[in-house]
């Protein structure tokens, strides 16, 4: 769900609903117009699409398809696609970092309406879900989101006198030929989010299916696969197409070279793997985790969220809030039996506000005598973190190269989940729709991360962008937008025909290799002045809004946006655990504690690669844990792992004899939990931890102490 900056968020539940359902067709008539459009799709040329047709007898061009269906949507977009790299060896590209262009199948499969493909051609893939004819008045998803009455003209094809708009949350924004011209403006990556929520689509009236979370990924998952032939057929068959799904950097690079849309399919779910949690007990194990990484890996899976919208058995989840938030807590209830709990927050990142507005239609659905409760104003953060299956799972998708989605996750789960990818210095970490404390952004970045922002209106788009653009060129980094289409987010609304600085049309794209026309699907012209954002389609008119009251140094910044999101995703999967070279050392402490005979706190425990252990001092300050390497080694990097008995400061020392020792790394604002301490490589036997204030009343204690030679 999209957040504004430094703003309570917006929309209803993100990962959305989602629409018809694929059918088959039936009798006579439906078989032949199956055969017509088998026909049209094998053998007619394209209806005008404003891709440009070649000269009778030539053969296409390589973006041009041989073969589109008749009739079908317009889009709007002639010239080359740009492709190759520039004079840096840099891909060029815009990034879509979280798009949901398969919801139409989840929830249960009646709550986005319209397909984004459809072999029976577009007058069946543009059409409103059976419920909501004659007027949309039984379209209860838009009322509840909306809080007007839901009505609506339902026709889509050929008309759309309603939809798709900006403002319409449950009608499909993202057909194929809307993709295919934000293809064309420039986009290069697309995230597809597969997503679903089982307690949406258990309450929600129509459905058409079950509501198991793993089925309607595995379906998502297959139809994208489907929506890659589809396109290729077009093309002139396998491998032809723009739309490419990839499963490695290199693979998606390559594609991005040849000016082609790489599809990167992620996951984006709220009880992923089964993982669930009913009054605070999961419902998953080790095994279930190993086991659901393994089947979406196979699927094609790079990148996932843990946790979304509900808490679930891996992780406390970001907040929604006002009325929205409410029904997202009455959902957390029905889902989990507990709503959920706040705690005053620990530093200057926080949670979203839960507020206090009511949502009736929402808390109908809680049992007799239940309440939402309500939270004091001081207390902004979840309790809930990273669990210790969420930490297993965080580490699982690193030893496979996927990238990890913060965005929704608490600031309690996120700073956890920083730490662990810091200890290991793991680039894979994504924020893909400013669903994350801006707080966290310097730590993303430093680590190699990718950060995108939400769709937002062209102004407050370009004044996020600006925030932070003195970051991306410390870091080196450009940025990607997160347009949550199908997302049930909202998007942006139109900045008037009678603005001062209009997008005029035509335009050329920002390579100024392809013109740009208003874009044309059956009887309806969209005009991203007077329509705004209504669906995928308008990502280039968006972008030339962005240029044109932002500046070109914005869309810059977005260009650099496949490079620097396909570098993140290289340094995923090449990356190699540094050794531990503390593991199994011996160690010696200034002092243990003795009281505990029989589980021992003694310093071999904090060398000895189990967290369920760890070595504990007496309660003083001045306190020591030190390591012996053997023998003199390179050394940049210790990880410590903090009990809750931690240091507020300590200083990391190093030493070639034991007795003469140089501090190497310092701190006095300890906080506990998973510090990295890096420092320039440096030959040393010896490291120490030495303790010089606690943060607590009781001693020192540390799980596990890990010392690198290098950044992993």
């Amino acid at each position: 769900m999209p957040r504004p900056p430094h703003g309570s968020p917006h929309g209803s539940p993100h990962g959305s609903p989602h629409g018809s359902p694929h059918g088959s067709p039936h009798g006579l008539l439906a078989l032949l117009s199956l055969l017509v459009a088998a026909t049209a799709l094998a053998l007619g040329p394209a209806a005008p699409s404003g891709a440009g047709t070649p000269p009778t007898g030539a053969p296409p061009a390589w973006w041009e398809p041989v073969a589109r269906p008749a009739p079908d949507s317009a889009v709007g977009v002639t010239g080359e696609p740009f492709r190759g790299t520039d004079a840096q060896g840099r891909v060029r590209g815009f990034v879509d970092a979280h798009n949901h262009i398969m919801s139409n199948e989840a929830f249960g499969g009646r709550l986005i309406c319209g397909k984004p493909f459809s072999e029976r051609g577009v007058a069946d893939a543009l059409k409103d879900c059976p419920e909501h004819y004659p007027d949309g008045s039984l379209a209860l998803f838009d009322f509840i989101t909306g809080g007007g009455d839901g009505r609506h003209d339902p026709d889509g094809w050929p008309t759309f006198a309603d939809w798709p708009a900006h403002d319409s949350l449950t009608h499909q924004q993202n057909y194929y030929a809307w993709i295919e011209r934000a293809w064309r403006g420039g986009q290069r990556v697309l995230v597809n989010d597969l997503v679903t929520n089982g307690v949406i689509c258990s309450v929600y009236f129509f459905k058409d299916r079950g509501c198991d979370e793993m089925e309607s990924i595995r379906l998502q998952a297959r139809r994208t696969y489907e929506m890659q032939d589809y396109v290729d057929r077009m093309y002139g068959g396998p491998g032809k197409g723009w739309f490419r799904i990839v499963t490695d950097s290199a693979q998606a690079r390559e594609v991005v070279r040849q000016g082609r849309l790489a599809v990167v399919l992620g996951v984006e779910t709220s009880e992923p793997f089964g993982c669930k949690q009913v009054l605070d007990v999961a419902r998953c194990d080790r095994g279930d985790i190993d086991r659901g990484l393994d089947e979406l890996h196979r699927l094609g899976v790079r990148s996932m969220f843990l946790c979304h919208k509900f808490d679930n058995a891996l992780c406390g989840v970001r907040f929604d809030s006002g009325a929205l938030g409410t029904a997202i807590n009455v959902g957390q209830f029905l889902s989990t039996g507990t709503f959920w709990r706040t705690e005053p927050c620990t530093g200057p990142q926080h949670d979203n506000p839960i507020g206090g507005a009511s949502s009736p239609g929402a808390e109908a659905k809680l049992p007799p005598g239940t309440t939402v409760p309500a939270y004091a104003e001081n207390a902004r953060c979840n309790t809930r973190g990273l669990t210790d299956l969420g930490e297993y799972a965080v580490r699982g998708m690193m030893s496979r190269g996927m990238m990890l989605e913060i965005d929704h996750m608490s600031v309690k789960a996120a700073g956890r989940a920083l730490d662990i990818l810091e200890s290991e210095a793991y680039p894979g970490v994504l924020s893909s729709h400013s669903w994350m404390d801006a707080d966290w952004t310097e730590r993303v970045y430093r680590l190699g991360g990718f950060i995108a922002q939400y769709m937002h209106g062209s102004e407050q788009f370009t004044a996020e962008a600006r925030r932070t653009d003195a970051l991306r060129a410390r870091y080196g980094v450009g940025y990607g937008y997160g347009t949550d289409m199908n997302g049930v987010g909202g998007w942006p609304a139109p900045r008037g025909a009678d603005t001062a600085d209009p997008v005029r049309y035509p335009f050329r794209t920002a390579d100024g290799g392809s013109v740009v026309d208003r874009q044309t699907t059956g009887e309806r012209t969209w005009d991203v002045n007077e329509d705004g954002a209504a669906h995928h389609g308008l990502v280039p008119d968006w972008l030339e809004d962005i240029r044109v009251t932002g500046g070109q140094d914005v869309v810059d910044d977005l260009l650099l946006g496949a490079e620097s999101y396909l570098r993140t995703w290289a340094a995923s999967q090449r990356h190699e655990p540094a050794a531990n070279l503390a593991a199994g050392a011996p160690a010696a402490a200034s002092s243990s504690e003795w009281w505990d005979p029989f589980a021992g706190h003694g310093p071999g425990k904090a060398v000895d690669g189990d967290t369920r252990t760890r070595w504990a001092s007496e309660w003083s300050d001045d306190q020591w844990l030190r390591v012996d390497l053997g023998a003199p080694r390179t050394v940049e990097r210790v990880t410590l792992d903090w009990e809750d008995a931690y240091a507020k400061a300590y200083r990391v020392e190093v030493s070639a004899d034991g007795r003469t020792w140089r501090t190497a790394w310092s701190t006095a604002s300890g906080d506990g939990g998973l510090d990295t301490a890096r420092f320039a490589a440096t030959q040393a036997r010896y490291i120490r931890v030495h303790g010089v204030e606690r943060g607590t009343r009781w001693g020192y204690s540390l799980r596990e102490v890990g010392v690198h030679g290098g950044a992993g």
